[in-house]
């Protein structure tokens, strides 16, 4: 057996193995978006096509890109998203009372809570649940938040305000928190899982 033969028989086994997720796809780029491609891999901003390729799909999945009509109108299910400067979200902020920050949270958080049952089925309420429901806002830009025990840590929040937050939270998982840092990192301590009124 030749060398050749050796190394095609060894490519139809692994094809074998790998059944039809060894599928090849041509891709045929035009000239402008083969250089860009090829840009953010020589400067190191992706490691190859195929990694890039299966970023990009997740994020068209994760960010429900099939609803969107581009340009201009992005939807994810049945909740309108648009791409909003965090500065233009402070200027908002800063026009409401700081005494109003926890119930605006929540209000927001009882939206969003709507939003991620009626579009992923997932119910925000099961702790079980917390993990797609803390990925489901890291797709969407909130921030990266963990679990630990009893307490809650959010890294990278695109709203600063504490406060705010523990609404938000509070109205969209169900739970009752504390405060315990005054800037980020932002951390909160779990009392209870109880309902809690909006207007507290």
């Amino acid at each position: 057996m030749s060398m050749q033969e050796d190394k095609e028989k060894k490519l139809e086994e692994m094809i074998r193995k790998n059944g039809e997720s060894a599928k090849r796809t041509t891709i045929i780029l035009k000239r402008e978006e083969r250089e860009f491609v090829d840009q953010l891999i020589r400067e190191g901003k992706e490691p190859g096509i195929k990694p890039l390729i299966s970023k990009m799909l997740d994020v068209y999945r994760s960010m429900m890109i099939y609803d969107w009509r581009f340009p201009g109108e992005y939807y994810c299910g049945i909740s309108r998203i648009a791409f909003v400067n965090v500065e233009l979200i402070n200027i908002l902020i800063q026009h409401v009372p700081d005494e109003e920050y926890r119930a605006i949270g929540r209000n927001m958080g009882d939206a969003l809570k709507v939003s991620i049952e009626t579009t992923l089925d997932i119910k925000t309420v099961d702790r079980e649940k917390w993990p797609e429901v803390f990925k489901r806002l890291r797709v969407q830009g909130f921030g990266d938040i963990y679990l630990k025990d009893k307490y809650m840590l959010i890294k990278t929040p695109f709203i600063n305000e504490p406060e705010i937050w523990a609404g938000f939270l509070e109205g969209l998982l169900n739970v009752r928190l504390d405060v315990k840092t005054a800037s980020p990192p932002l951390v909160f301590e779990i009392k209870e899982e109880a309902t809690v009124s909006k207007g507290e």
